[in-house]
């Protein structure tokens, strides 16, 4: 059984973008989705530097872009058993799985990135991933210095979220057994009480939003379930931004669905990484290029159900 994962932010990197536009009308269609939303992807894609992809409400938005490229070359929606997205690449896996439309996809991500970079202004705020430690200590710890595990990854792995000086902090004082922190590139303590003003313009949003039910089993972040209903899909869109991701959960699911294999959309890497610690067996993929298309295509004859 296949599933496919989509990244969220901070997997970004300048040009990663460039490589894909070479598909047969990938441009014409990265040139509609420009249009639609008000924002040159193209530049941002393939010409600007790190700090002006990391700005929350650019970089949301190319990278449901790249991620929305990148599976339908896959063009195998019919071989996935499910599909999954870390935080904003949840908006890519509801579009994969037919919740929404590509550019009505693009368009409530650039509502989702303008509000949490409106949010993200308030204060001073960032996110850093720590490796390594047990997690409820971890999780403690962090209680105790006022930050918030805003992403638990499974694997080891916890995003801390919080102020600026609350981060520094954490740096100079390590949860016990933690080898290193690691702050992340994005622009905001997303998925915390910080975000609760970007949660009330999502849910203005989303009640003009055409949408169905997913016809492929999508696995929600906010506790790892299968969910059926593209309003609850909506729902837990909307919420998700100010509440802790639960990427350990959703993987969690895998395992109960009989996952064999697992493809990560571009800007693939992180989810394959976390996979091949927390899933040992499943095989994994990332789409970094169009190179790596045959090897998806190989991997998906292999493990389709």
């Amino acid at each position: 059984m296949l599933v496919l994962v989509a990244p969220g932010q901070g997997a970004q990197a300048p040009g990663f973008l460039t490589p894909w536009l070479d598909l047969p009308g990938a441009a014409d269609r990265i040139a509609a989705w420009s249009d639609a939303i008000g924002l040159d992807l193209v530049h941002y894609g393939t010409k600007a530097d790190a700090d002006e992809i990391r700005d929350t409400a650019v970089a949301q938005p190319l990278l449901v872009a790249a991620g929305l490229l990148s599976s339908a070359a896959l063009d195998a929606r019919a071989s996935f058993g499910a599909v999954a997205g870390h935080s904003v690449g949840e908006i890519t896996a509801a579009a994969y799985a037919g919740v929404l439309d590509e550019e009505t996809a693009l368009r409530f991500v650039r509502t989702r990135g303008l509000a949490m970079a409106g949010a993200a202004a308030v204060t001073a705020t960032g996110m850093a991933a720590l490796l390594g430690g047990d997690p409820e200590v971890t999780v403690a710890h962090l209680e105790k210095l006022g930050l918030t595990p805003a992403n638990i990854n499974g694997a080891g792995q916890i995003v801390a979220a919080g102020t600026l000086e609350q981060i520094a902090a954490l740096e100079a004082d390590k949860p016990e057994g933690v080898r290193k922190v690691v702050p992340l590139k994005v622009a905001g303590a997303f998925h915390t009480h910080h975000m609760a003003p970007a949660v009330a313009e999502l849910e203005e949003a989303a009640r003009s939003l055409a949408l169905a039910d997913p016809v492929l089993t999508y696995v929600s972040n906010k506790d790892g379930a299968a969910v059926t209903s593209g309003a609850d899909v909506v729902a837990r869109l909307v919420g998700q931004v100010a509440n802790p991701v639960r990427w350990d959960l959703c993987m969690e699911t895998f395992k109960e669905l009989g996952v064999t294999a697992l493809i990560e959309a571009c800007p693939g890497g992180t989810l394959t990484g976390l996979a091949k610690r927390a899933l040992p067996g499943v095989a994994t993929l990332a789409l970094k290029t169009p190179d790596d298309l045959d090897k998806a295509a190989a991997l998906i004859a292999e493990h389709a159900a």
